[in-house]
């Protein structure tokens, strides 16, 4: 008869792994999936929101070309046989007119963005994108409106029809192209300056005011047996 074998060092013998064994955790069987169900529609409905709103931010500026067609100061022009000339050399009419489509952006910027705010009630990176963007394709579309509106850019042909020594007006332009920026620049301040004071805000945590800690009470330590 022969021994029976006992393992090495008095260690016990390695237990079998079991087939159905549960493997340990960082394989990725038994971590539990994400919830990304409640992210994609969420998302999806924001940006179809952001979306149209830029869209009638930026039909809004159909009203921005007509006020400035008809708020913004025309430049007077007159003509003799050959050449058109300024009436007045030193007069000051296309400031006025890069200043007056610049105020009236500033106002459209603030009241689309009132609107939007009024509307929703709640602020966020597509929404801001969105009022940024239709302020910057409404600002071009009241540019090219009041262009359109304004008397006609063929300065020659319009002398030829008033005829010499007769004042007439130039057409609407702007001469500084950064104007287009005052739309969404306003648009942006005021979703920034409307969401910080009116926006929804995080619960405040609970302060507990009876000292006592939030921390589990641990067992007091045993005390170190007496010397003898």
């Amino acid at each position: 008869m022969t021994a029976p074998l006992t393992p090495r060092d008095n260690q016990p013998p390695d237990e079998p792994q079991h087939p159905r064994a549960v493997p340990a955790e960082g394989h990725g069987s038994t971590a539990e999936p994400r919830d990304h169900g409640a992210v994609g529609p969420e998302l999806a409905r924001e940006l179809r929101e952001g979306a149209l709103i830029a869209l009638l931010v930026a039909v809004s500026g159909v009203l921005l070309g007509l006020l400035w067609n008809w708020l913004a100061p025309h430049i007077p022009l007159i003509a003799d046989t050959r050449n058109v000339y300024l009436k007045n050399t030193e007069g000051e009419e296309a400031i006025g007119t890069d200043g007056t489509f610049v105020l009236l952006s500033l106002g459209f910027g603030v009241l689309t963005t009132a609107a939007v705010f009024l509307f929703r009630r709640r602020g966020g990176i597509p929404l801001v994108v969105a009022l940024v963007v239709g302020g910057l394709l409404g600002a071009a579309l009241g540019w090219v409106t009041g262009m359109w509106l304004g008397p006609t850019p063929d300065v020659a042909a319009h002398a030829k029809q008033v005829g010499p020594g007769v004042t007439f007006s130039g057409p609407l332009r702007l001469q500084a192209k950064g104007a287009l920026l005052a739309w969404p620049i306003a648009a942006m301040l005021t979703q920034l300056a409307l969401t910080g004071l009116f926006g929804p805000r995080d619960p405040e945590p609970e302060v507990d005011w009876s000292g006592h800690d939030d921390q589990r009470d641990e067992p007091p330590a045993p005390e170190p047996p007496a010397a003898h």
